[in-house]
């Protein structure tokens, strides 16, 4: 499928890459009907999804069921109103109805919105209100279903409900019943490519989440983050462990990854995530490829890798943070399989990447890719040397870049202060090496100002995720009447460590970034915890240890 949409899909190297690199976007382009529906055309028996759950469960999806299955979903919700334009809220978790609703929402032209499980009754008004939801799709857990049944008397636009099952509340539409019975489907007019299609509130590590929306063309995008990333090719069984109401669920679980011909791998579990069980999957279904946060790894490399058969594994990434070198290479250590690193936001596709024809640099988000024209700048927006710290840019030109936001939604104001004079600024501290390599600093607000220094969190996490008490850490600021500012570090122990928790463990610590980095870096303050506060998609959210 991704010859569809380019005149060359395979490159000699990076800069071969760099200059040939193109996606032709058609003006009307569906990934409904132009990628789901050809295939199920073309290839109606190749296999779409591998869905799986904790429960033993199995369900393989080929295009021809995800064109029926779609299609109804579609009927269905033509029938009870829904259409172009409206925004429909899906709380579905990893259930595989979240694929078929997400293809028939965009054949229908609304503007899907996925979210997490995990919203409360007062996160589900705050997003009807903010922007407009008509319909909200949720499966069947009495929590969801009780928040979302609390939330609606206050939600005048809300005016669908549907479960999914096995409980159906009453006033509420039954998913599978409603597809059953739907009249046939009625293509409606056909899309521009620049209409609204998906809308993402982001994650909220500070502040109130924003609306991020993005147009038809944004499927096309992540060709780059699944063939060039991701490694996906024809025959591929792709993995990428993330909730569907995350962004990433859209990087690498869905779009990209179909046009590049592989399969999409999902396993649907409750819960915590067990590492053990991962591996055990990742064994047992023969995954090609695999993506995760780099939380994920921190714990994986804590199992007995050896004792399970990853011989089908052939590439792993990770994005969402910045990876630690040390899991890096314990990783690489355990498995032979170096850790392809990225960066991008959900404002954007990926922007910075290790590509196949690039090797990871531990640590590094990698190099730019074609799609977007990068900068690192200082706070007057001029470009900074190697080596030096500076804001992360993304320069416009005369056309929106294929990847970048339309804006946020119903929020002028704040799209103004993110993209001045043709320049999307994207809040993030970096600096570029001697060899283009961009290393991650942190986040604007989060750069620690102590005796006239600047410390960024991931430089003083990386030193102390070297000592083998720490599973997990984050640095934030103090504030100090002497420095203006110290360094905090709020850390998870090891099991084999808990028990030493305490001031002497404390100082073992200090003494240890004092070793692995600059000595003024080191944290003045540490506390142990039995976990970090975290987004659903695994960012740690630094703002609730400032408090």
């Amino acid at each position: 499928m991704i010859k569809e949409f380019m005149n060359k899909a395979e490159f000699s190297s990076y800069e071969d890459f760099m200059q040939s690199f193109k996606v032709n976007v058609p003006n009307d382009f569906n990934f409904g009907y132009d990628v789901i529906d050809k295939y199920a055309q073309t290839m109606p028996e190749k296999e779409a999804l591998l869905w799986v759950n904790d429960k033993g469960e199995e369900k393989r999806v080929t295009y021809r069921a995800f064109k029926n299955v779609s299609d109804q979903c579609a009927a269905f919700l033509q029938g009870i109103g829904v259409k172009k334009g409206d925004r429909v809220l899906l709380i579905l978790k990893r259930r595989v109805e979240w694929w078929y609703t997400m293809v028939a929402l965009h054949k229908l032209g609304a503007v899907a919105i996925p979210a997490t499980h995990m919203l409360t009754e007062k996160d589900i008004i705050y997003r009807c209100h903010m922007a407009g939801i008509s319909c909200i799709i949720a499966c069947g857990d009495p929590i969801i279903l009780g928040n979302v049944q609390g939330a609606r008397k206050y939600c005048p636009t809300l005016r669908h409900c549907v479960s999914i099952g096995p409980t159906i509340p009453n006033g509420w539409y039954d998913y599978w019943r409603g597809l059953q019975e739907a009249d046939a489907f009625e293509r409606p007019e056909r899309n521009a490519v620049t209409d609204d299609f998906l809308l993402y509130f982001t994650s909220g590590t500070t502040g109130e989440p924003k609306m991020v929306m993005h147009d038809f063309s944004y499927p096309l995008a992540h060709i780059l983050t699944a063939k060039y990333w991701h490694n996906v090719h024809e025959g591929s069984l792709h993995f990428t462990l993330a909730d569907t109401g995350w962004g990433k669920a859209v990087w690498g679980k869905f779009y990209g990854q179909m046009i590049s011909g592989g399969t999409v791998f999902i396993y649907d579990y409750e819960g915590q995530f067990k590492p053990a069980d991962l591996l055990k999957i990742m064994q047992d279904y023969h995954i090609t490829s695999f993506c995760a946060p780099p939380t994920i790894y921190r714990f994986l490399i804590r199992e007995d890798i050896s004792s399970y058969d990853l011989s089908s594994l052939e590439y792993c990434t990770t994005a969402g943070e910045a990876l630690n070198p040390s899991v890096f290479d314990e990783w690489q250590q355990k498995t032979g399989i170096m850790i392809y690193e990225s960066y991008g936001q959900t404002e954007t596709t990926l922007v910075v990447g290790t590509y196949p024809w690039v090797k990871p640099k531990p640590g590094a988000m990698g190099v730019r890719n074609p799609q977007f024209d990068i900068d690192v700048v200082d706070e007057e927006g001029k470009s900074v040397a190697n080596m030096e710290h500076g804001e992360l840019v993304i320069r416009i030109g005369e056309k929106k870049p294929l990847g970048l936001f339309k804006g946020y939604y119903r929020d002028e104001e704040m799209t103004k202060e993110r993209i001045v004079n043709g320049i999307y600024y994207t809040g993030d501290i970096v600096y570029r090496d001697e060899d283009g390599y961009l290393w991650f600093v942190s986040r604007a607000d989060d750069v620690i100002k102590t005796s006239g220094y600047r410390v960024g969190p991931f430089e003083v996490e990386s030193a102390l995720m070297t000592h083998p008490a720490v599973v997990e850490c984050a640095i934030t600021a103090v504030p100090d009447e002497i420095r203006g500012q110290i360094v905090k570090a709020t850390i998870v122990l090891a099991d084999d460590y808990k028990s030493k928790a305490g001031d002497e463990l404390a100082k073992e610590l200090q003494n240890h970034v004092k070793h692995e980095t600059a000595p003024y870096k080191y944290p003045r303050v540490v506390e142990f915890v039995d976990e970090l506060p975290k987004t659903i998609s695994g960012k740690i959210q630094r703002y609730k240890l400032k408090k």
